[in-house]
């Protein structure tokens, strides 16, 4: 059984180190993109309103297996943030849950809309977006963590 929690002390630095990982073993991601994380992690921690935001750890037999954050980013719009599923839990539901507790949360927050950015070549994540209504709105050449990367945004409306 998946369970979603809120994020206990150490857990935002383990986000932040699985990301940085997790993404270097399987994309080949350097560490600009830990940074990437990091500052996201950093933002979300001075700035939190319980009100608007919020970040979900994942836990499958007593382990973290994944994460997700939505924050703001307008006041009619938020941000789903940071999304990982472990390899070990792929499969078991675990992406699904964490986007629905996000986007509950969204509708709940009066959000009229989520946006995310991502990366072309992630293909589960994007299923998932795509399986939730997300819409693919525009995509472009990125350079900042890895090469060949085609970074993309995805919206919404709720």
């Amino acid at each position: 059984m998946i369970t979603l929690r809120p994020p206990a002390p150490g857990d935002l630095g383990w986000i932040v180190q699985r990301h940085g990982e997790l993404y270097a073993a399987e994309q080949g991601w350097d560490h600009r993109f830990e940074g990437v994380v990091a500052g996201v992690i950093a933002d979300y921690a001075k700035t939190f309103d319980p009100a608007r935001e919020a970040c979900w750890i994942a836990e499958h037999e007593g382990r973290k297996v994944g994460s997700i954050m939505l924050v703001r980013d307008s006041d009619t719009v938020g941000r789903l943030r940071l999304l990982l599923v472990e390899p070990s839990a792929r499969g078991l539901g675990v992406g699904e849950a964490l986007i629905s507790a996000c986007l509950g949360f969204a509708r709940q927050a009066g959000y009229a809309e989520v946006v995310l950015w991502t990366q072309s070549n992630l293909l589960p994540a994007r299923r998932h977006y795509v399986r939730f209504g997300f819409v693919l709105e525009d995509s472009w050449p990125f350079d900042g963590f890895g090469e060949g990367l085609v970074s993309e945004s995805w919206r919404l409306k709720l």
